[in-house]
């Protein structure tokens, strides 16, 4: 009977100094802070019984909260891990593998708090032994390490079917392309291009390079650290390999970049701005003068385009014209021109009275005759032709006959006597030229 008091007296001590003291200066404090100073309130904490009442309801507070917690922690759930990569061992330098996935899903099935530790430990790839499989056809199933044991791992794909080849390779030559060259400035143009290698290995299946037309290294300009005019060197520059339809092939290149210098230029040439008027001003006027706000420009492109280039011949619509005008129009970049110094022009156009004369004696040539032909003179009108002439008086009487080109284009022509049009074209934009005589007879005969 002692012993029974003896323990009854232990309990009553351990809820007295574990459960009513602690809630009892939890409820005190609560009603500190909410100001509570009422004299029943004081008197109910007094009370042993409703400081037990109190602590049970607590208790049972407390016993609910952490039960609902505890439940839900123990709860089966599923989460999944999207694109886990794939890792396969095997001797990538005898042998290709096909069919292998990249990646793979994995489903994690457990507890919350399971699944919780299981997403904070590092992840592990997703790996597949390949070392001791032969070339031929495979099925092979994807193992993942698993890092908890009380987490069920279930990955998707789980298995594989894969193709093992003998790996083969052969020397390519390697050219190069140039990447985003709309980029670089307009006033520098790249003249050459020298790549560490001339040829490259690559390597894969036989059928696979069979396949390869052509390997390239992509030379990108936006690479160019303040790409100027003499040599720019770049460093690993990406080899890409293409099929006949220009797709990439996925195959190994050896080396896999490459090195690369560009010499770069800036080509310039100052050329003169040549007005030429479309169209007719109204009937009775001519134009006086054409007058451009600027007279020569500076145009940069390739060397060639250069050359070829004399004048920057701009267009300007006269069309029923009627009276003095000043047009201001954007200039165009000619095929091969990058860059122009002016952006824009404008140009001056008075009118005055038009006038007709004539320039007799203008020697007419001919262009496109075969190499093996030659042409034959019937009469004076297969020589020479008068032209007509329309413009101000001006600007007309300074024409000359030698200043005028009169031609006949025997194009496809072979022996024997031919009708062909007169066509003329003058030096002076604001002249109208015509020949008076529109065809001429031409007699064609073998050298």
């Amino acid at each position: 009977m002692r012993l029974i008091k003896k323990i009854v007296r232990g309990i009553y001590k351990f809820i007295d100094k574990r459960i009513i003291l602690p809630i009892t200066k939890l409820v005190v404090g609560i009603a500190k802070r909410l100001k509570i100073t009422d004299k029943p309130f004081e008197s109910l904490l007094k009370t042993k019984s409703s400081l037990i009442i109190i602590s049970l309801i607590f208790s049972f507070l407390f016993f609910y909260i952490v039960d609902i917690k505890n439940t839900t922690l123990l709860e089966t759930n599923a989460e999944v891990i999207y694109n886990t990569p794939v890792t396969a061992s095997y001797n990538d330098e005898e042998y290709i593998v096909e069919g292998l996935p990249e990646t793979v899903d994995i489903t994690l099935i457990g507890t919350k708090a399971n699944l919780y530790l299981a997403k904070q430990l590092p992840k592990q790839d997703v790996v597949v032994d390949l070392s001791d499989l032969k070339p031929g056809v495979h099925k092979v199933n994807l193992k993942y390490k698993q890092s908890i044991s009380n987490v069920e791992y279930k990955l998707d794909p789980s298995v594989a079917t894969i193709i093992i080849s003998q790996k083969k390779s052969m020397t390519k030559d390697l050219s190069y392309e140039i990447v985003n060259l709309s980029k670089l400035d307009s006033k520098l143009s790249i003249e050459n291009v020298n790549i560490s290698e001339e040829d490259v290995i690559i390597k894969d299946t036989e059928e696979n390079l069979g396949k390869v037309a052509t390997v390239k290294a992509l030379i990108n300009v936006n690479n160019l650290v303040d790409p100027k005019v003499g040599e720019n060197k770049l460093k690993d520059v990406e080899l890409v390999a293409y099929d006949e339809n220009g797709k990439i092939m996925n195959v190994e290149i050896v080396p896999s970049k490459v090195n690369a210098t560009l010499t770069i230029a800036s080509p310039s040439k100052e050329v003169p701005v040549k007005i030429i008027p479309v169209g007719n001003v109204v009937f009775g006027k001519a134009i006086a003068t054409l007058t451009p706000s600027v007279d020569r420009v500076t145009i940069y492109g390739k060397q060639e385009v250069l050359d070829a280039t004399n004048s920057l011949n701009i267009k300007i619509d006269v069309d029923e014209l009627k009276e003095n005008k000043k047009i201001t129009k954007t200039i165009k970049k000619p095929t091969g021109i990058r860059e122009i110094s002016s952006k824009t022009i404008s140009v001056d156009i008075t009118l005055g009275e038009e006038v007709t004369t004539e320039i007799s004696g203008v020697k007419l040539g001919y262009i496109n005759l075969g190499d093996s032909y030659t042409v034959q003179a019937t009469d004076t009108s297969s020589t020479e032709v008068t032209v007509i002439l329309k413009g101000v008086e001006s600007v007309v009487n300074n024409i000359t006959a030698e200043s005028i080109n009169a031609y006949v284009d025997l194009k496809d022509l072979g022996i024997g006597e031919h009708e062909v049009e007169v066509k003329i074209k003058g030096s002076d934009e604001r002249v109208i030229y015509k020949a008076k005589v529109t065809n001429a007879m031409i007699k064609i005969a073998q050298k």
